[in-house]
């Protein structure tokens, strides 16, 4: 039976697992695109504990090479059937920045959580399919599209001026019909941002989280941790645990991660050390 809603607290702190049905997404541990890797990724992030399964069919890492449409909806059609039949009360998530392919899967699989990298900038036609189908809504700061968006990084205040694009875009959002307890807020690490206006950004979240919607922190083995350090990707774990707490010190909810273990451990040792403040 499909679900015609998602049944989940976006407020409360959990994680999101990245499955990437992709061959060139940034992280190569990543990278699902048969099915048996598909298969082991799901059962590995169910039982690490995620309480979102977040699926995408389009590498957005910088210089990305275009994908199809009919591409993109084959390999979240792809991840989308196999987190159903393996786990079929989990939350999932589409991150894709395409009405067409949103209106596929709720045709064919029920509600899923929308994680759109432009917030509605790249297809004006999402914010009315999200309102009609009344989906849970991630909306990421971005300029330009994934091949131009790095030169595009000429901020005054990069903290006051993503702020003030959400104050404007959740104002459009909720106009068009968008609930606002389904809205959630991306700061966009890594999109448009250079590795010293990431940090920037980091210290300012808290700007951002005092607009009243959850956030969903995206950090996780990024350029802004391992181009730092001297290193790659498959090295930044420490780094990424490191900035994911800070996240959540500063109010995020949610935690998009390639490492669902390491980062549903952050959590419980953050809330356990929350609760024992003061």
């Amino acid at each position: 039976m499909k679900p015609s809603a998602v049944d989940i607290d976006l407020r409360r702190r959990q994680v999101m697992a990245i499955l990437n049905v992709t061959p060139d997404s940034f992280f190569a541990g990543s990278r699902t695109a048969d099915e048996d890797a598909i298969a082991r990724r799901v059962k590995e992030a169910v039982d690490a504990g995620c309480s979102i399964i977040d699926v995408g069919g389009y590498s957005a890492r910088p210089g990305a090479a275009e994908v199809p449409p009919e591409q993109e909806w084959l390999r979240v059609e792809r991840g989308v059937a196999t987190v159903r039949r393996l786990a079929p009360g989990m939350a999932v998530s589409v991150d894709t920045f395409r009405s067409e392919v949103v209106e596929r899967v709720v045709e064919r699989f029920g509600a899923v959580i929308v994680n759109d990298i432009s917030a509605g900038e790249l297809d004006p036609r999402m914010c009315a399919v999200v309102a009609r189908h009344g989906l849970p809504y991630v909306a990421m700061h971005m300029r330009g599209t994934p091949a131009s968006m790095q030169e595009m990084t000429a901020y005054r205040n990069v903290g006051e001026e993503v702020a003030g694009y959400f104050r404007e875009k959740t104002a459009a959002l909720e106009a068009a019909g968008v609930r606002r307890d389904r809205i959630v807020l991306d700061p966009g690490f890594g999109f448009a941002k250079t590795l010293e206006q990431n940090y920037e950004l980091l210290a300012g979240l808290n700007r951002i989280r005092a607009l009243g919607y959850p956030l969903l922190a995206g950090v996780s083995r990024k350029s802004m941790i391992y181009r730092l350090l001297g290193t790659t990707p498959d090295r930044a774990l420490a780094g990424t645990v490191a900035l994911g707490w800070e996240c959540l010190r500063q109010g995020a909810s949610i935690l998009r991660v390639h490492d669902v273990q390491e980062a549903v451990d952050t959590v419980k040792l953050f809330e356990t050390y929350t609760r024992n403040l003061g």
